[in-house]
């Protein structure tokens, strides 16, 4: 898969994204899903993330890695994993917000 807009190639894009100094660090990155999936293919991108030992979540078009292979705890008791598709789009209204007036 190669990306007509972009003069990168999925091989480069993937160095290139492993290549930055958080990844060499062990922090974390985050990118855009549709960017992963348009520049390198998410299987591909996936099949880098297990060769490296990296894990990685995705939250509302976000993909966050975890560069290092510490374990991930999740903080949020009793939290429930959802998927972005599964909420589908969210108001204010959604969480209990009101619209304010222009002023």
């Amino acid at each position: 898969m190669k990306n007509r807009n972009s003069p990168l190639s999925p091989d480069i894009w993937l160095r290139d994204l492993f290549a930055s100094k958080a990844v060499q660090q062990g922090e974390v990155i985050r990118r855009k899903a549709r960017d992963i999936e348009r520049f390198a293919g998410m299987e591909r991108f996936m099949r880098e993330i297990h060769r490296r030992g990296y894990q990685v979540v995705e939250n509302s078009g976000q993909i966050v890695i975890f560069c290092n292979r510490a374990p991930v705890r999740w903080l949020t008791p009793g939290a429930d994993q959802i998927s972005s598709k599964e909420i589908g789009r969210k108001s204010f209204q959604d969480f209990g917000a009101t619209a304010r007036p222009d002023r």
